[in-house]
């Protein structure tokens, strides 16, 4: 298959062009980096574009047998009004340029877009599978537009994927890379009182997900991408402390994260107790079901 990724040399892009190349597939990565560190393999291709933009890029979608889109920057900024509608745009735009593009005539075609536990706005302890609404605060209307973006591919007959992905670990990149280098230095610890649920998932698992949607075609709309066992912050904090053998008990104060995140702190405190109940029921086997085995593996 021919199969084309929006944010293909990302943290989560790369990681997935490497895996779907292992496959035998032909990839065809675009991102808005002139000279990206490339991915060596004669079956690999790069495109540099603004996906917010309509361009020339749009017309190598025409030869796409499935497309992948993981476009959008990074939320892990201090959220101003310019910095709020970047965030925006990335997603917003991109997806539509995208699905504007979209062969109409390619049956089968699969359009699998990121998407984000976000969606669910703080809930709690709520266990929230697949079937629960939106929330209401920043980050859940962007995953609310983001996905109705995504969701008019279904006019061009293509089946939709929106992949509501939870807070993907590597020590290569992510939440983890940070995390990682405050415990190591003996700064590490929860985020305000660590009761938040957190949705996490091994980046292995994040990509073996996306294949697997990929491969089971009778897999279609929201999807929750996260690990089948989620934890509290506090939880993570503590394992994470134990498998590296550093402390973990300098919890960051919430007026702390305030000061240096302004309403992004909000987001890291939001609670949300996401499980993958598509994914389990369509048979998805996680590699890494329980926190401490992911960590272990990753930090070891």
């Amino acid at each position: 298959m021919h199969i084309w990724i929006t944010g293909g040399l990302g943290f989560i892009g790369r990681a997935l062009s490497i895996a779907l190349l292992a496959k035998n597939h032909r990839v065809t990565a675009v991102g808005r980096r002139a000279d990206p560190e490339p991915i060596v393999h004669p079956a690999f291709g790069y495109i540099s574009a603004d996906t917010t933009r309509s361009g020339k890029w749009q017309e190598t979608l025409q030869e796409a047998d499935a497309v992948f889109n993981l476009a959008g920057v990074s939320i892990f900024n201090r959220w101003n009004t310019k910095n709020k509608q970047r965030i925006r745009d990335s997603r917003i735009l991109t997806t539509r340029n995208l699905v504007e593009a979209l062969p109409g005539d390619r049956p089968g075609l699969s359009f699998c877009s990121a998407s984000a536990v976000g969606y669910y706005g703080n809930r709690g302890d709520d266990l929230l599978t697949e079937a629960e609404p939106p929330g209401h605060d920043f980050l859940a209307g962007i995953a609310r537009d983001w996905e109705a973006e995504a969701f008019r591919a279904r006019a061009k007959g293509a089946r939709v994927i929106a992949a509501r992905f939870g807070i993907a670990l590597s020590p290569t990149g992510g939440a983890l890379e940070k995390m990682l280098r405050a415990f190591k230095s003996f700064a590490g610890g929860p985020l305000g009182d660590g009761q938040q649920w957190f949705p996490w998932i091994h980046l292995d698992d994040l990509v073996s997900a996306l294949v697997f949607a990929l491969e089971k075609t009778v897999l279609t709309g929201p999807v929750n991408v996260c690990a089948s066992q989620p934890v509290r912050n506090l939880d993570l904090a503590r394992t994470l402390g134990q498998v590296l053998n550093r402390p973990a008990v300098m919890p960051a104060p919430m007026f702390v994260l305030r000061l240096a995140l302004g309403e992004m702190a909000d987001a890291l405190l939001n609670s949300q107790r996401v499980v993958p109940d598509k994914l389990l029921q369509h048979g998805f086997a996680f590699k890494y079901p329980v926190l401490r085995d992911a960590l272990q593996a990753m930090v070891r």
